[in-house]
């Protein structure tokens, strides 16, 4: 019987730079906070679309400036933030490097620079943006230029370290999740200089500059963060090996070739080129093939492992996580037939479809690596009773969230298609919109548990064991 919580955490943690376990934790930390806001602000869209006239009179409280606070913050907040994090500490021991001394003084300095450099940005766009001066019409590019230069910095920086982490590793090949760490450093470098310049903006081609950049902002840096990681945790946590490596690498080179121009597949039926529109399609297809690459690597690895993951705080939210990636390309790739776009596209379904994705796959993830990979590297768990709480109220809501925005997005786009007045199908989706409510407040409290789990998860180890009270 493997139980992968049953090492001795403190242990494990005492041979780590207390230096390095505090940096790691502050992007964490910070991570946690700005979950926590843009939950908040989440929540309060979603109250607002069953009561439109709550906190109606206040202009920086507008719908259209909040809701890319919403998704901003909790993109480049939360889950970047959390990512790279965690990053840090699976690319150091992929690497082999030794825990008494993984950074160098100047890394520290430059790594620590980093994360100042991205909470000024995501601080500072949620200010701007609040006060009108949003990048509007760019889904995901509505920081301004300047909001997201300071986080475009920080990626440079942290993407030094990596590369300077791996160059000097004490392991003749380089790990999957390396591969994916690094290469989603330099891939997102190329997205944002892409979606920023300013003389895309004309025309069809910002449109199809637009979908480029929305797909690969997700696709060449949430996903392969997340999949990097997960290749070195899961193993980790299940004391075995992963299932295949060669899946590993078939999913990184295809994830590669397909994923990178599918993003026209937003605006199928439009005046882009069809040529371009049919390419997107076939290829948001062919990424079933990465996909499932990784996912039924992952899968494969925890056969057999009922027990294990039944015994764990973290796997469960592994397991979720998995399953999430898997379906949710599923769903995305059938999302993007025209057929089905003639009902759905542009619909409350998309938003489900994107939450299932950024939520259910990515965030689901992330808590699992943090549960799993902190308390080796702090010396800290946390409370069982607060984690598994968390996992169900996070899970139920995103199901009630999910469901709810599916279904509603469907009566909606039937509606549209049966010729019905726009407001016809505003009153239809009304309760829908209710238990996208019900299962925001769900997740938000799950949210609110998880921060408290985080803090208690911060160094402790070296206290008791150096007297390193700093």
């Amino acid at each position: 019987m493997k139980i992968p919580v049953g090492i001795p955490v403190f242990v494990a943690a005492a041979g780590t730079d207390p230096r390095f376990a505090k940096m790691v934790s502050r992007y964490l930390l910070s991570a946690g906070v700005w979950l926590i806001i843009a939950s908040a602000v989440g929540l309060l869209e979603a109250f607002r679309l069953v009561n439109p006239e709550l906190i109606a009179d206040v202009e920086w409280l507008t719908f259209g400036r909040l809701r890319p606070v919403h998704t901003m913050t909790a993109l480049f907040g939360w889950s970047s933030l959390a990512l790279v994090g965690l990053a840090f500490y699976v690319v150091a021991k992929s690497a082999w490097l030794p825990m008494n001394e993984p950074l160098k003084k100047a890394e520290y300095f430059f790594a620590n620079l980093a994360l100042l450099l991205w909470n000024v940005g995501v601080g500072l766009g949620i200010v701007v943006m609040c006060g009108g001066d949003i990048n509007s019409g760019r889904e995901y590019r509505e920081y301004p230029w300047y909001a997201m230069a300071p986080i475009f910095a920080a990626v440079g920086i942290c993407g030094v370290i990596f590369y300077r982490l791996i160059a000097r590793r004490r392991v003749e090949g380089i790990y999957i999740s390396c591969w994916f760490v690094l290469a989603a450093s330099f891939w997102v470098a190329i997205v944002v200089l892409m979606g920023y310049q300013t003389w895309w903006k004309v025309g069809l081609t910002d449109r199809i500059i637009d979908g480029y950049y929305i797909h690969n902002a997700v696709g060449m840096w949430f996903t392969p963060l997340a999949v990097g990681l997960t290749y070195y945790a899961l193993p980790k946590l299940l004391n075995k090996p992963i299932y295949s490596y060669a899946l590993g690498v078939l999913g990184f080179f295809a994830h590669l070739v397909f994923y990178t121009v599918i993003g026209t597949h937003h605006y199928i039926h439009t005046p882009i080129p069809a040529a371009l529109q049919t390419t997107s399609v076939i290829f948001s297809v062919a990424m079933i093939v990465p996909v499932w690459a990784s996912t039924g690597n992952f899968l494969m690895t925890m056969k057999g492992e009922r027990l294990a993951i039944s015994h764990s705080y973290s796997l469960p939210f592994i397991f979720v996580g998995t399953v999430g990636y898997g379906l949710a390309s599923l769903q995305g790739s059938a999302e993007s037939l025209p057929s089905v776009q003639e009902i759905l596209h542009l619909t409350h379904y998309t938003v489900g479809h994107a939450h299932f994705a950024m939520y259910v796959f990515v965030t689901f993830l992330i808590w699992g690596c943090i549960y799993g990979l902190v308390p080796r590297m702090t010396g800290r768990e946390p409370p069982v009773l607060l984690v598994g709480i968390h996992f169900w109220l996070a899970l139920s809501g995103i199901a009630v969230y999910v469901v709810g925005l599916c279904a509603g997005g469907h009566v909606q786009g039937d509606s549209w298609v049966d010729g019905e007045p726009f407001m016809a199908s505003v009153r239809k989706t009304i309760p829908y919109m209710v238990w996208r409510a019900v299962g925001g407040s769900l997740m938000m409290a799950s949210h609110l548990l998880f921060f408290i789990a985080l803090w208690r998860m911060r160094p402790g180890a070296f206290t008791m064991a150096f007297g390193d009270r700093s």
